[in-house]
């Protein structure tokens, strides 16, 4: 049984390593192109159009970001604790 343990908890660990690979390269993919757009923009229009991609793709990377280090400030650990030691003391489970 400990070897199964042992065994569950590499995988597990695997697969957190493997949740941080992807979001770092995603990360240094994006501050590849953000200096492709903003390259290309300076070279080719005096509108500041390159904002639009970096910013649209910038909130992905946030949720990536948020997703891969388990950050939720709405509904955090505590908050879920609270709710539920909340409803036990209410009885409110209809």
């Amino acid at each position: 049984m400990r070897t199964s343990d042992q065994e569950n908890k590499y995988q597990r660990a695997q697969a957190r390593v493997g949740e941080l690979k992807e979001f770092y390269n995603h990360l240094g993919i994006y501050l590849i192109f953000v200096v492709f757009f903003l390259a290309l923009n300076y070279f080719t229009s005096a509108y500041f159009w390159a904002i639009f991609p970096i910013l649209g793709w910038g909130l992905g990377i946030l949720g990536h970001a948020a997703n891969t280090f388990r950050w939720n400030p709405f509904f955090s650990k505590d908050w879920e604790q609270r709710k539920i030691d909340e409803y036990l003391r209410n009885d409110d489970l209809k």
